[in-house]
């Protein structure tokens, strides 16, 4: 039997353990909807039902490297209406009257120039050294009603340039009489910047895969591309396609891989939305740049198209050649930049 003071002693030892069991429980946490149970060993090795997402980088995309568009084949739509050539010609005709004609006849110049475009005229100012009367270089009234046009249509600006590789631009676009027409008009001369040219890869080229173009030509909305026709040492003759080197700064690489390839290679990125091809005089000999009257010849022609192996192949039957005479128009339409052929097209002839 217990005394009574070890009976109390026994009461109090028990009574500090209930407290201090009580203590414990409380200090325990208890489990949440946000803290789940401890996982097994067996659970933390098993893959999760759900794969966690991947990460975001909050970085920008790295740029896409740009490159020329592709080269399209030259196509009339159903809805341009007019012809896909034209030919205008008449002795005693005005060339502004005669280029006006010829462009109505492909469906008029709002059929290329909207309200609001940027255009660039390319003509052939090659040199400082003639005259129009030599026929080295456009024809400065077909060049003036071409900018007329566009303006008429609603153009924002019109914008004529070419790099000559003879004397310096401002001579070469004075002495010419491009100049003062197209200013006359309320056309603007630019002289090509070194600034502004641009690195391009070509794809797919065949000679040329890189060069440098001027970066207007490619940004422009309208690029209108205004040849004269004419005889030429090495290309035989100079006509649209040719007429596109004058947007690059280098031109002695299209000597070093080859001519007529270079030529179509740079087609493929350079792609005049109409050419114009200037055939009032010709020059059928000593060409580029002439400098004799006895090789100028009176054609009273314009030739237009959307198509510039088109226009070049109709310009090359001016000299009693065919477009497959000529190699880079040959090449140009293997490779699909246009139509050779002109009985598979419709011509229409004006003869004013």
């Amino acid at each position: 039997m217990l005394s009574r003071r070890e009976f109390l002693r026994r009461s109090m030892l028990y009574a500090l353990a209930l407290a201090g069991g009580n203590v414990l429980a409380a200090c325990r946490p208890e489990p949440t909807a946000t803290q789940p149970p401890t996982s097994t060993a067996a659970q933390l090795e098993a893959p999760s039902a759900t794969p966690p997402p991947p990460a975001v980088s909050t970085s920008p995309p790295a740029p896409t490297p740009t490159s020329p568009p592709a080269p399209v084949a030259a196509t009339q739509p159903a809805d341009a209406g007019g012809a896909y050539l034209a030919v205008a010609r008449g002795e005693g005709v005005s060339p502004t009257e005669l280029t006006r004609r010829a462009i109505a006849a492909v469906g008029g110049i709002e059929r290329f120039v909207k309200r609001g475009d940027d255009v660039i005229v390319k003509p052939n100012i090659c040199n400082a050294y003639h005259g129009p009367e030599y026929a080295s270089t456009t024809n400065p009234e077909v060049v003036a009603a071409i900018v007329a046009l566009c303006l008429e249509a609603g153009a924002r600006r019109v914008r004529v340039m070419d790099f000559p590789f003879g004397g310096t631009a401002q001579n070469a676009y004075r002495t010419s009489g491009i100049a003062e027409a197209v200013e006359a008009v309320g056309g603007q001369m630019e002289v090509m910047s070194d600034l502004k040219y641009r690195a391009i890869e070509i794809p797919n080229a065949q000679a040329l895969k890189k060069t440098e173009v001027y970066g207007d030509i490619l940004d422009t909305d309208v690029l209108i591309n205004v040849p004269i026709a004419k005889h030429h040492s090495m290309a035989r003759l100079t006509l649209g396609l040719k007429n596109l080197m004058g947007t690059v700064k280098d031109r002695g690489a299209f000597h070093a891989r080859g001519l007529p390839q270079s030529i179509v290679d740079l087609a493929t990125v350079v792609r005049p939305h109409l050419t114009v091809v200037d055939a009032i005089r010709i020059l059928v000999a000593n060409g580029p740049t002439g400098g004799d009257l006895n090789d100028v010849k009176q054609m009273n022609t314009v030739i237009a198209s959307a198509d510039t192996v088109a226009a070049d192949a109709y310009a090359a039957t001016l000299f009693g050649l065919s477009g497959a005479d000529v190699a880079y128009i040959r090449i140009a339409n293997e490779r699909g930049l246009g139509v050779m052929d002109l009985n598979a097209i419709q011509i229409a002839e004006i003869h004013a």
